[in-house]
């Protein structure tokens, strides 16, 4: 009876990661229930104040998601935005993402975690996070876009689309035609994402993407909240 037990446990243990997602855990397509995908950058703003304000401003105009994407501060400073943009994320039943740290996600209880090409695999995120986080994950091309909904990515973001300044160091940007390309070839949700503007969102949307992802397109605007129920009016 103990070595049927142990032999259990040793298949529970080594049971692929696919089987795992398919047999336990909730389809989390049905949680994606946004357009638009808004990205923080703290250095658009004087002080962190005024980068939670302008989420706020964003989220009063409808905004549902948020990705907390600052790479370069210290965890325990990371950690305490986090709080603060769970709470406000909260008010306004948005979700709330977290660039990257998966331990950050949890901790802030988080809806999801966001991870990059450099980060660890959306299959190991998901060994950690079991059932507790909708993952998220960065593509530029259509390999990338590939393995990444193979490891077991929810959705994707895919650009850049356009040339942006955030993005140059991905060389030139594939474009709509490549954007149609990984539209046709991958199942999850495809959020487009660079250089973004409002004249932009209808070809972008026709080209089959299930939304768009921006930075300043929204943060730097005058109007905030007006710019993000523009957009969101233009992604119907």
């Amino acid at each position: 009876m103990i070595v049927q037990k142990c032999r259990s446990a040793e298949v529970q243990k080594d049971r692929p990661i696919s089987n795992f997602r398919t047999s336990e855990l909730p389809n989390f397509r049905a949680a994606i229930d946004f357009k638009l995908y808004l990205i923080t950058d703290r250095r658009l703003f004087t002080d962190y104040y005024s980068l939670f304000t302008a989420v706020e401003e964003a989220l009063d105009g409808g905004l549902k998601a948020v990705q907390l994407r600052e790479k370069d501060l210290e965890i325990r400073e990371l950690l305490q935005m986090a709080y603060k943009m769970r709470e406000i994320t909260k008010k306004y039943k948005a979700k709330l993402f977290i660039n990257d740290r998966v331990d950050i996600a949890l901790a802030v209880d988080a809806d999801g975690v966001h991870l990059g090409q450099s980060s660890i695999p959306p299959s190991a995120a998901r060994k950690v996070a079991g059932n507790k986080l909708i993952i998220g994950a960065s593509t530029h091309g259509i390999k990338e876009a590939l393995e990444t909904e193979k490891s077991g990515a929810d959705f994707i973001t895919f650009g850049p689309i356009y040339k942006t300044p955030s993005k140059l160091k991905y060389g030139k940007p594939p474009g709509i035609d490549v954007l149609r390309k990984v539209k046709s070839k991958v199942s999850i949700p495809v959020f487009a994402i660079g250089g973004i503007k409002t004249d932009m969102v209808k070809e972008v949307m026709d080209a089959g993407a299930d939304g768009i992802a921006l930075i300043s397109g929204i943060l730097g605007a005058e109007d905030i909240k007006g710019k993000t129920e523009y957009f969101l009016k233009l992604l119907g």
